[in-house]
């Protein structure tokens, strides 16, 4: 198959996959990658691959093709092509939640001097880190990767990166409690794919509409999370969008939690976990353990919480998802409290409070808790966040945190 025949093959399989005929798609990409002897071309196909396996939660497969891809783009000895190919190898890994790996490829891309098409590929490498960091509950180093990326965005006019970098803020500051940030950030995205969506992939939609609907039902506001939620459930069945289906499962599951219809939201947290193991979201996996063990304490049912903490528990660990631990740590000392057994109680206040620590999830001026209510938070230039009314109050000139860290011990 020559350079003419592949081109038009693989655009034969985009406009497949594009009108929601995905295996008929994947069969004429993979008739490419058998018969084409075009390594450009190669190269393109399992960009496509890779691609298509990402939305449908095939990570293992996506992880397959971009390894394949690394080997053609060597064959292409061309910086641009490597780049390209190592972001899918770190966006592969970011899928199956290898949050280390994906950070070493990450730098990888960055230290790569290819041209200007690597210097575009930056924005999704910072976005792709970025990520990787939440994953691991390391939000400063978070912070500053998004901010980087969108930065990026707005240099390069890229709408869907920036969109992109907004719906993984909401996720960072629903995680850290600013719901108002939670929500304004993907309220910005839902914004940028009505003003600039009309050639994009409805995902962009879906996705805008997923973050929406945690942030709504983390303010309270149900009625408004249901609407927004059934909106992303709706495109992502349309498109065979198994990860965002498991994603609405547990969002709709929450929003029953949250109305103490406990008998509803246990099947949906079964069916999100059922797509969330299959499709190997570790992370997702612990926030489904995570509700149903609330669920559980609902119904005082302690023994039954204990056990889906446990599970939890291992999965966190594994992961290194710090923040992940800390709620753990949380929910077992209300449950021990309530059991009275005392000893239990006091190694999780332990465990809770240097999971705090560790994560420097403190306010560096008041030195009360971030993450623990709601409350607006703001970033310095150096990506550590306070309390937005500590910063009012105080001013500041400089971060009290930075200054806190440059002091060596022996020093003090």
């Amino acid at each position: 198959m020559g350079q003419d025949q592949t081109k038009q093959q693989i655009e034969k399989g985009l406009h497949l996959y594009q009108s929601n005929q995905t295996e008929k798609a994947l069969r004429v990409w993979m008739r490419v990658l058998e018969k084409s002897a075009d390594p450009a071309g190669r190269f393109r196909v399992l960009g496509c691959l890779i691609t298509a396996h990402a939305e449908m939660g095939r990570y293992k497969d996506m992880l397959k093709f971009a390894v394949v891809q690394i080997d053609t783009a060597r064959e292409l000895e061309d910086p641009d092509y490597l780049t390209e190919s190592y972001l899918n190898l770190a966006r592969s890994n970011e899928k199956l939640c290898e949050f280390q790996k994906t950070i070493s490829y990450c730098k990888t891309c960055l230290n790569m001097q290819g041209t200007t098409v690597s210097l575009q590929l930056n924005g999704q490498v910072s976005l792709s880190m970025g990520n990787a960091f939440l994953g691991l509950s390391i939000f400063q180093k978070a912070l500053e990767c998004f901010e980087k990326a969108l930065r990026y965005a707005h240099n390069n006019d890229d709408k869907m990166l920036e969109c992109r970098v907004c719906c993984s803020l909401g996720s960072f500051y629903a995680q850290i409690k600013d719901y108002e940030k939670a929500l304004f950030f993907p309220c910005k995205a839902a914004e940028l794919v009505n003003d600039y969506g009309t050639g994009w992939s409805l995902k962009y939609r879906a996705m805008s509409q997923y973050h929406m609907a945690v942030a709504y039902r983390k303010l309270g506001r149900l009625a408004d999370a249901m609407g927004c939620c059934e909106e992303s459930m709706k495109i992502a069945l349309q498109h065979g969008d198994r990860p965002l289906q498991a994603l609405c499962l547990l969002c709709f599951a929450d929003i029953h939690r949250s109305r103490k219809d406990v008998q509803t939201a246990f099947p949906r947290y079964d069916s999100s976990l059922s797509i969330m193991t299959e499709i190997g979201n570790r992370l997702g996996l612990i926030q489904v353990l995570l509700g149903v063990t609330k669920c559980w304490m609902i119904q005082k049912e302690l023994d039954k919480a204990l056990e889906s903490i446990e599970k939890a528990q291992e999965l966190a660990e594994g992961l290194g998802n710090k923040l992940g631990l800390l709620k753990l740590h949380c929910l077992c000392e209300r449950i021990y409290r309530t059991k009275g057994q005392q000893r239990e109680l006091r190694d999780h206040v332990v465990k809770f409070h240097e999971c705090v620590e560790e994560m420097e999830l403190y306010c560096g001026m008041c030195g009360e808790s971030i993450g623990e209510k709601n409350n607006q938070l703001q970033a310095l230039p150096c990506s550590h966040f306070f309390h937005l009314k500590c910063l009012q109050t105080n001013g500041t000139r400089g971060c009290p945190n930075c200054r806190r860290s440059s002091v060596k011990p022996g020093y003090v």
